[in-house]
């Protein structure tokens, strides 16, 4: 049986010579993930190396968090694992409240009108302050970014890949 991983995050750069880390959050649940003693897996780029690793220290930094894993402690130690991914176990995924979901359950969703016009298909979330923003890429056309809002998304539907939404005037050109 193979192992099914998440991506949370992915090594952006070193910070200082104490041997942190700048990691860009690809995880709704950044405070909890990267908490001290959570256990991550640091995965290499190709896929072929992985470094399971247990978080000693974490602050979020503008728009990164600065991680320290235990046993790490210079930046000679750290340095290669820029560009690797921080993900996590299907065993380690976290229960979701009402209205919320994991990035992987939506990235890849149609996304339709409630009239049932096809817009496109979620490619990526992006976190930028009050509210996530959902990047749908449509055929021949410029991306849509959607606000995670009320107001524009009606329905969520994981299990079906679908993503049910009210056209707002001027939320697409």
């Amino acid at each position: 049986m193979t192992l099914e991983w998440f991506n949370v995050g992915v090594v952006a750069g070193t910070h200082g010579i104490r041997g942190e880390l700048k990691i860009v959050s690809r995880t709704g649940f950044p405070a909890e993930r990267f908490a001290e003693g959570s256990e991550l897996t640091l995965v290499s780029p190709d896929g072929g190396q992985t470094v399971p690793v247990r978080v000693a220290s974490a602050r979020p930094h503008k728009n990164v968090y600065l991680v320290k894993f235990a046993g790490f402690d210079s930046i000679n130690d750290v340095e290669k694992f820029r560009g690797w991914m921080v993900k996590i176990r299907r065993d380690q995924l976290m229960e979701t409240g009402e209205n919320e979901f994991y990035f992987h359950e939506i990235i890849g969703c149609a996304v339709e009108t409630e009239d049932g016009e096809t817009i496109g298909t979620v490619t990526d979330i992006l976190q930028p302050g009050a509210n996530d923003v959902w990047v749908v890429e449509r055929k021949g056309k410029p991306p849509v970014y959607l606000p995670y809002i009320e107001d524009v998304v009606i329905r969520v539907e994981p299990e079906r890949r679908r993503i049910v939404i009210r056209l707002m005037e001027g939320l697409i050109d």
